[in-house]
């Protein structure tokens, strides 16, 4: 119908060697094939296009049924595709895979690419979740129905209740829920500010830190606790997660991202969110070791003014100092990391303006 009528089809595609996707509108296979040889610098002849999910080849008819912006993958002459995130090169004639692996991916494929609330997926796996006998698998099948059953794309109380048992009532959305969670994770941090006040002996000293506790206090009263953290309704950088909610975990304090590679979107379940309680917010340069004694170190000759307490601020209640970390990449020793010296004091080479 499309080449009939004349119109374009967009469509992305790939090589089987790359990760790139390019976009490129064509009205049937011929033109498609033409373009994207050029594109991706491959001989027009003995060409031919599949789809990236399963391999299938497009042919003339089947192009013409494609949603828009189907994934598809550009194959020369000697390349085979039997599904997304292969190698064309392993999958040549000459290289075959293991049988075993084949179907291993193929089922993989098939799993992945299916409606994550397909009834009848849902129901496969309860009925195999029950009947097997296994610990190892049943968590596997109990790992995998969490997903399935994913309900992240419901937001309010009424949509999901499940969602909000335990919750209190005056939550009515996900999101407002989320945001009072983050919100009451800094203010903990704040209440161990304020009590780092009973500890100090000079009368001088605690009067300036009380000073210095009142000033981060009203700021991030001002910044709304910085619950956006949390709220996936607000924008970046200001939020931790997707628009859909998921969260990936930063990794511990000295690496620079997860090794482990570890999600959780609780805005999918009741199960998720609870879980994610034992996610934790780190201070790379810990709050009670060291940002905590440093401002009262700081104070014991000097006045709250003379404190660079923005600085302070960030560190205890920014993600400038704050990695969303897995309860497992938590790491609960010594971090042996100080604050910078340069930035306690507000003295005229080091002041910079910031706006927070």
């Amino acid at each position: 119908m499309f080449g009939l009528l004349g119109k374009t089809k967009p469509v992305k595609i790939r090589s089987c060697r790359g990760g790139d996707k390019f976009g490129v509108a064509a009205k049937d296979v011929k033109e498609l094939l033409t373009k994207g040889c050029k594109l991706l610098q491959l001989p027009l002849s003995g060409a031919r296009v599949c789809l990236y999910s399963d391999g299938t080849e497009v042919t003339e008819e089947y192009f013409q049924s494609l949603p828009n912006n189907s994934e598809l993958v550009l194959l020369s002459r000697d390349q085979t595709w039997r599904g997304g995130g292969w190698d064309g090169s392993l999958w040549s004639d000459h290289h075959d895979p293991p049988v075993f692996l084949i179907s291993v991916v193929s089922d993989i494929n098939l799993l992945l690419s299916s409606d994550r609330h397909a009834e009848d997926l849902i129901e496969a796996a309860k009925q195999l979740q029950s009947d097997e006998r296994s610990p190892k698998r049943r968590k596997i099948l109990t790992d995998l129905l969490l997903n399935l059953e994913d309900r992240s794309e419901l937001e309010s109380r009424e949509d999901d209740e499940d969602w909000f048992k335990g919750v209190d009532a005056r939550f009515k959305t996900k999101s407002a829920y989320m945001k009072f969670n983050c919100e009451s994770r800094i203010r903990s941090y704040m209440k161990e500010v304020d009590e780092a006040t009973r500890t100090i002996q000079k009368a001088k000293v605690r009067t300036e830190f009380l000073k210095a506790s009142q000033y981060l206090g009203e700021k991030l009263k001002m910044e709304k606790y910085n619950g956006s953290y949390f709220n996936r309704t607000e924008k970046e950088p200001d939020r931790l997660c997707t628009q859909e909610g998921w969260f990936t975990c930063q990794g511990s304090f000295d690496l620079k991202a997860c090794q482990s590679l570890h999600s959780i979107n609780p805005y999918g379940s009741r199960e998720s969110r609870i879980v994610f309680s034992t996610w934790n917010l780190d201070h790379r340069i810990e709050k009670k070791r060291t940002v905590i004694p440093a401002l009262v170190e700081a104070l014991q000759n000097h006045k709250s003014s003379d404190i660079n307490l923005n600085y302070f601020y960030r560190l205890l209640f920014t993600r400038e100092n704050l990695k969303l970390v897995h309860i497992v990449c938590h790491k609960k020793g010594a971090h042996n990391l100080l604050c910078d010296p340069k930035e306690i004091f507000n003295t005229s080479k080091v002041r910079r303006k910031r706006k927070m």
